[in-house]
């Protein structure tokens, strides 16, 4: 069984599938670090991201991992554990920026994929369940305003003691938001089929009940 959650930057998908993940014993993906690695590693050899060619000759070099450790994921990019490097906001831009192009998003398709052939998986993005995993059973689509966005995207990074701004962080949200949903290959939008939920007023609690309620529907183990 595959559940996606897909969302903005923000919107409590990352959160909430994790704990979803838990409570099911499913295997967690979190597709948009796969991305980040790509961009990490383009940003470290001084690959312009906007050049197609370059960063897909990149995946070749990409010797990536990802491992669940202690109840946490972490992200080794060639044997190098980068799971708190690629977590910025530089990075999480560099990953929009070489996640539009066609060729990068066909090479690492794949790769997302094969996760779901033995396992039962909540994989969390922002294409997964219009492009990675369009059969999936259950499809969540989290959304929240850029205001409240910006606010968590702040206290986040505060708890991991970097100094961050809440006016360029929304602004960087917004600018984010238009690249991921105006790129001509597989942009950020609900499938058609989703269930979207506004977590602007929400709990993480209660944004994570009303996913396990539509899970139940098809016969999840909860």
């Amino acid at each position: 069984m595959v559940i996606t959650i897909d969302g903005p930057a923000g919107s409590g998908k990352s959160t909430v599938a994790k704990i979803v993940a838990k409570e099911l014993g499913f295997l967690y993906l979190d597709t948009g670090a796969i991305y980040r690695a790509l961009g990490y590693l383009a940003l470290s050899k001084g690959i312009d991201l906007n050049d197609e060619d370059k960063v897909v000759k990149l995946i070749d070099e990409m010797e990536l991992d990802i491992k669940i450790q202690e109840g946490s994921q972490r992200i080794y990019l060639n044997k190098e554990d980068i799971s708190e490097k690629i977590r910025t906001e530089e990075i999480g831009m560099a990953a929009s920026t070489v996640s539009k192009h066609p060729k990068v998003r066909k090479a690492l398709l794949d790769l997302q994929r094969r996760f779901a052939l033995k396992n039962n998986l909540v994989a969390e993005g922002r294409d997964t369940g219009t492009v990675v995993f369009p059969e999936a059973k259950v499809k969540i689509f989290l959304t929240a305003t850029p205001e409240v966005r910006a606010k968590r995207r702040l206290k986040e990074l505060k708890e991991k003691g970097m100094h961050v701004n809440y006016n360029e962080i929304l602004e960087s949200i917004l600018k984010r938001d238009r690249q991921d949903s105006e790129r001509e290959t597989a942009p950020l939008k609900p499938a058609d089929d989703a269930v979207i939920i506004d977590t602007s007023e929400l709990t993480v609690e209660e944004v994570v009940e009303k996913v396990l309620k539509e899970v139940k529907k098809y016969g999840g183990r909860y």
